[in-house]
């Protein structure tokens, strides 16, 4: 069975940095997009970057360009966002998500997700 396991979140003051990882577990499986989603409380889940690591290209939403990075062309199944110059309104809970596929057939994958809290 193919799992999502997410890492890194925290408290971390206005200004500060964090770094999520994320990987999969579990056999024949490979991944060639991985994604960073968030949800605050009280608004719909957000997407925050992603790689395609087929093509090896990534994509951000406006509110984090600059900010974040997201990191994973090259590199199977594990992805990391860093996170920098966090601001209240990041803080959310933070989920990733793997799409590929294994020996049989194609796969969508969530992880539980990690909590980033963003508090002076």
């Amino acid at each position: 069975q193919v799992q999502v396991v997410e890492s890194g979140g925290g408290v971390v003051q206005p200004g500060g940095s964090l770094r999520l990882s994320c990987t999969t577990t579990g056999p024949f499986f490979s991944a060639y997009a991985m994604d960073w989603y968030r949800q605050a409380p009280g608004k719909e889940r957000e997407l925050v970057a992603s790689v395609n690591k087929r093509a090896g290209t990534t994509n951000y939403a406006d509110s984090v360009k600059g900010r974040f990075t997201i990191s994973g062309i090259g590199t199977k199944n594990t992805v990391t966002l860093q996170m920098n110059s966090l601001k209240p309104e990041d803080a959310a809970v933070y989920y990733c998500r793997a799409t590929g596929a294994t020996m049989l057939k194609q796969l969508e994958v969530w992880g539980q997700g990690t909590l980033v809290s963003v508090s002076s």
